[in-house]
C-alpha cells in the first residue's frame, strides 16, 4: 500500500469506523464534530492541554457524552493526530500528485506546504507543538505522532527518489539529505516567524530551498539540449 494511503485508512478506522462511501450515522458524524472541536482546540492549547471536559465546553456537551465517543483522553488526542494528518495530507500531498514526477512535483511539494506553513504561524502545527509535548513521553500518542511525520516524510522523500529516476536529480543525490534539509527549513520557518516574528523569513525559505536544489540538479549538457532541438 503506498505510504500516503496508510494514515488515511487509520484516520478512517480511528474516526469513522465505517467502509468509505458508506453513509455515516447520526453518531458517527457527532464523533467527527467532536474532532474537529477538539482539533482546533489544540492548535491553541497544544494536545497535552485537551481533555474530555475542555473538549465538552467547547461541543457544549456532557463530558459523559464526549467519553461516550472516545473513551479516554488518549484516544481523542490520537483521533486528533490522525484528523490533523488527513487534513495535512489532502491540502498538501494530493493537490502536488497533480504535478508530473521529478522536480515540478518536488517544488509543489513545497509550495503547498509552505501555503500550509503560512496558515500555522496563526494558528500552530500539531506536528510541531506535539513534539515538544511527546518527545520524551512513550506511549500511543507519541507513536500516533511520530507515525504521522514519519509518513508524510517517506512521501516526501518518494518524490526525491523519482526526480533521480527521471533523471532531474543527479544519481548521487541523497534523499535522505534533501528530506532533511526540507524539513530543516519549514522547520525554521515555523521557529523564527512564529516565535521570534522575523520578517523575511518565508522570503529566505524559498532562496534556501533553491539553492539546496541546485547542488543537486544533474546539468543539462549541450550534447542533450542539441538533440533535443533535432527531436523537436
Amino acid at each position: 500500500m503506498p505510504v500516503h494511503a496508510i494514515m488515511e485508512n487509520k484516520t478512517r478506522t480511528a474516526i469513522q469506523g465505517v467502509p468509505e462511501g458508506r453513509a455515516l450515522h447520526k453518531g458517527q458524524q457527532t464523533k467527527l464534530a467532536i474532532v474537529d472541536a477538539a482539533l482546533g482546540l489544540a492548535t491553541q492549547i497544544g494536545l497535552e492541554g485537551l481533555s474530555i471536559g475542555s473538549v465538552a465546553e467547547v461541543t457544549r456537551m456532557s463530558k459523559s457524552g464526549v467519553f461516550a465517543h472516545f473513551g479516554s483522553r488518549e484516544e481523542l488526542q490520537i483521533s486528533v493526530v490522525h484528523e490533523y494528518f488527513r487534513r495535512f495530507e489532502q491540502e498538501i500531498f494530493y493537490p502536488s500528485l497533480q504535478a508530473p514526477r521529478g522536480l515540478t512535483r518536488i517544488r509543489a511539494l513545497f509550495t503547498h506546504w509552505m501555503k500550509r506553513v503560512a496558515i500555522e504561524v496563526q494558528s500552530g502545527c500539531i506536528f510541531i507543538s506535539g513534539s515538544v509535548e511527546f518527545d520524551d513521553r512513550p506511549g500511543p500518542v507519541r507513536d500516533a505522532l511520530v507515525s504521522a511525520v514519519q509518513i508524510w516524510l517517506a512521501a516526501v522523500r518518494r518524490a526525491v527518489s523519482q526526480a533521480k529516476e527521471t533523471g532531474e536529480l543527479t544519481q548521487d543525490a541523497d534523499e535522505h539529505q534533501i528530506v532533511f534539509e526540507i524539513h530543516g527549513l519549514i522547520l525554521a520557518i515555523h521557529f523564527e516567524t512564529r516565535f521570534l516574528k522575523t520578517p523575511g523569513a518565508i522570503e529566505r525559505a524559498q532562496l534556501g530551498f533553491e539553492h539546496m536544489l541546485s547542488r543537486y540538479v544533474r546539468p543539462v549538457t549541450k550534447t542533450r539540449k542539441a538533440l533535443k532541438i533535432v527531436k523537436e
